[in-house]
């Protein structure tokens, strides 16, 4: 793939705001400091039908959930949405995720279920991605109770992104919950962190290359990286996956591990729509209001979404 490399002006007016703020690494700042520090961009919330807290009982103990519901319901088949907040495994929640759920409600046609998983290091892995498994199954034997007559999903930003890919591998592969389709958002696919955009953006554009580092021990500690449920990138087989709308950003340290692992899965014939997006940074999705590209991202993945359903694929 060529990249054009020109940084878009606004996500220029964004780095040079963040420096300003002379926030120190967040690998270098204690859990509680990095919590506070992913907020939600105070920007207007898109308006939904319906937003319902709940929980249920995961394995290690009860898992908060945020369901949306769209705002203009009964326009064709409702789909299900499972989403998985990004922040590196350690940070976020769904409180930070807010936005990006209501409007892919919206867009989608989806009741969607963001899930409150575990966060390490307090919880490694793989508690995350048990939590996010039981969610899905959750969210399945809720569809009748909530309309939902159209296809499941699962959906994810970051590290959001790789535990949705990771629970995809997991249905395939238990045939516990049948997924439908996957929307990875600038997933994180694999422990390697010497690609190209590693090593040209590992300073300057946000996310950093230290900083995945700091995330990555936080997560895995001493375990291995490398299997597939934490590394999906190094699955042996990528086969028979539900097709998957794979967004990376231009200027964003994961940018090569996203487009690999949309690679993997073209290769292995599953059906998948990619995108690129130019002059982007990492976790641009999370401003709608600076970034007029979000609304049209957003609004290709309802269309891909509708596309999907109406593929037969429930």
């Amino acid at each position: 793939m060529i990249f054009e490399m020109t940084l878009h002006p606004e996500s220029r007016r964004l780095l040079d705001e963040l420096e300003q703020l002379a926030l120190p690494p967040i690998q270098t700042q204690t859990l509680e400091e990095a919590r506070k520090r992913l907020v939600a961009p105070e920007e207007p919330l898109e308006v939904v039908g319906e937003i319902v807290d709940e929980e249920f009982d995961g394995r290690g103990g009860s898992v908060r959930v945020r369901r949306y519901h769209p705002r203009h319901g009964g326009a064709g088949p409702l789909n299900l949405l499972v989403f998985f907040h990004g922040g590196g495994w350690v940070i976020g929640s769904i409180e930070t995720h807010e936005n990006l759920c209501r409007q892919l409600s919206n867009a989608c046609n989806a009741v969607v279920v963001s899930v409150d998983y575990r966060l390490a290091p307090e919880s490694p892995f793989p508690a995350p991605v048990e939590d996010c498994v039981a969610g899905l199954e959750w969210a399945v034997a809720c569809r009748d109770t909530w309309g939902v007559d159209g296809i499941t999903g699962v959906a994810g930003d970051s590290a959001g992104g790789n535990l949705a890919a990771v629970v995809a591998l997991n249905a395939r592969d238990s045939a516990a919950s049948r997924v439908d389709c996957q929307i990875l958002l600038y997933p994180v696919t694999d422990r390697n962190l010497d690609t190209r955009s590693y090593l040209d953006m590992a300073e300057g554009y946000g996310l950093t290359r230290k900083a995945m580092a700091w995330f990555w021990q936080n997560y895995m500690g001493e375990q291995d990286a490398s299997q597939p449920l934490a590394s999906p990138l190094q699955a042996e087989s990528v086969a028979n996956l539900p097709p998957a709308f794979v967004v990376t950003a231009e200027y964003d340290t994961l940018r090569d591990e996203g487009e690999a692992y949309a690679d993997r899965l073209q290769e292995a014939g599953v059906s998948v729509l990619r995108e690129c997006v130019p002059g982007m940074l990492h976790g641009f999705l999370m401003h709608p209001g600076r970034f007029a590209e979000v609304g049209q991202v957003i609004g290709r993945i309802g269309k891909w979404t509708q596309q999907c359903e109406q593929a037969g694929t429930t």
